[in-house]
């Protein structure tokens, strides 16, 4: 049965196929875990996450593999914000989610571009096989007949909006059967929330507005943002379903090609990518969450390499209230205040104002953890820096150690599942400095995050 078929017959035999997987899951994993208490009990188990968890949940995951579509895209989406309430041997399964399909045939996406652009189609040369193709939709190169000017065209798999819910809920069914998922009322706020995470991807009026915005943004920046490139919007060519954006080319932050660059030149590029973040957050209040190294692209060039901005469908409109009391837990954890830090974590409801003592300094360690590349040159670790004394991002493995903490700090009977604002810009944040440390970079950041937050404090009436 081809993409096309699946996505046409809708939910009910698609949900259908994901209960099953999910009552044979849950009934296994009920038993496996009864076995495991009693291990533990008589000192046997050695650890609490059993071979046969791991073996459902890639089964489980593989299912969600199988259906493709709208599955794929809801389990990557639990990989990325599930690690908060999910098993950790699920999660990691999830991680392994591919996001690559086989493109739809011309003929099954050539109807959306004629039933959402109608007479405006024909000012468009529109190429009929896919460069690109992920689980919600795929990409066409073309160009606009009038002007030569080359565009993405990116198109929306036909039917998606009509199964989308429907596929949500087929996948909280199975887990929820496979005892994976918690009940109570926060988890059905996480899942609501989750559902407006995954509408706003299918939105393609709302990213092209966010687009337009953030160009904006950047060119406001003046000669600061000129390291970032983000693609004009071709509103003509746009819809609900079709999104027309110049068509960019460059390099994975990944590719050799980057690798190959001058310290210096990847120093200024990762520097750019941690300034783009701060000023997201203490600038515009709006960021980009998803940080799939898909969504940027190197341009290198003799005149001044850039960073070219690819996806806007994940930007996260934060209120004034939240982004105060984030921007204060950055603050306190960059000067290493660890009770202005609990405060914050307070106001984001990261933590119970009753919280015990040991339950805030979990938290707030892990913070401070996490911040290590920001601090004060003098407060870094010494076997982390250069001659020069600079930050070895790829040679820290921050990333894992910040890991392990987190880790720790979910199955602590002190946590309390974050907001799930929180958690993208959590992710984003670990995102960032992923891509630090794949470009091999050696700086300290602490002088560039502090003129964010030193202007924001002089401008904060709150304090």
């Amino acid at each position: 049965m081809s993409k096309q078929d699946k996505l046409r017959r809708g939910a009910v035999p698609r949900g259908f196929a994901a209960a099953l997987a999910g009552i044979r899951a849950g009934g296994a994993l009920a038993v496996d875990g009864a076995v495991q208490q009693v291990l533990t009990r008589s000192g046997l188990a050695r650890e609490a996450n059993s071979e046969f968890s791991r073996r459902e949940a890639r089964r489980f995951v593989a299912e969600l593999g199988r259906l493709k579509g709208t599955y794929v895209k809801i389990g990557q989406m639990f990989a990325l914000l599930g690690e908060h309430f999910l098993p950790p041997v699920l999660t990691e399964a999830l991680h392994e989610l591919g996001g690559n399909t086989e493109p739809l045939p011309w003929s099954a996406v050539y109807p959306v571009l004629e039933a959402d652009l109608g007479p405006r189609l024909a000012g468009l040369e529109i190429e009929e096989t896919a460069f690109a193709a992920a689980s919600l939709a795929q990409v066409h190169r073309g160009r606009i007949a009038a002007t030569g000017q080359a565009i993405a065209c990116k198109i929306q798999y036909p039917g998606l909006a009509e199964v989308i819910d429907g596929d949500f809920d087929a996948v909280v069914r199975m887990l929820k059967l496979a005892r994976w998922l918690p009940a109570g009322r926060d988890m059905d706020d996480w899942l609501a929330s989750m559902r407006s995470y995954l509408h706003h991807e299918i939105d393609y009026g709302r990213e092209a507005r966010f687009a337009e915005a953030i160009g904006q943004h950047v060119s406001a920046l003046g000669r600061p943002g000129s390291v970032f490139k983000v693609p004009e919007v071709y509103r003509e060519y746009c819809s609900g379903r079709v999104l027309a954006l110049e068509y960019i080319e460059g390099l994975s932050v990944n590719d050799a090609a980057v690798a190959r660059l001058s310290l210096a030149r990847r120093n200024r590029l990762a520097g750019a990518m941690l300034e783009l973040f701060f000023v997201e957050l203490y600038s515009w209040g709006l960021l980009q969450t998803d940080p799939n190294f898909g969504n940027y692209l190197i341009q290198p060039a003799p005149d001044g390499d850039r960073i070219a901005l690819l996806d806007f469908g994940s930007m996260l409109e934060c209120d004034e209230d939240f982004l105060y009391h984030l921007r204060r837990v950055i603050a306190a954890g960059l000067e290493e205040d660890q009770d202005l830090l609990v405060d914050g974590l307070i106001g984001l409801g990261c933590l119970q104002p009753d919280a015990k003592p040991e339950g805030r300094k979990m938290f707030a360690d892990f913070c401070l953890h996490l911040l290590e590349p920001l601090r004060e040159p003098g407060r870094l670790p010494r076997e982390l820096l250069n001659r020069r004394g600079e930050y070895r991002w790829a040679d820290s493995r921050l990333m894992q150690r910040a890991g392990k903490l987190a880790a720790a700090t979910t199955t602590s009977r002190h946590f309390t599942t974050p907001s799930r604002d929180f958690a993208l810009i959590a992710r984003k944040l670990t995102g960032v400095f992923t891509f630090i440390a794949v470009l091999g970079a050696e700086f300290n950041g602490h002088e560039l995050v502090m003129s964010h937050v030193n202007r924001w404090r002089e401008g904060e009436p709150r304090g």
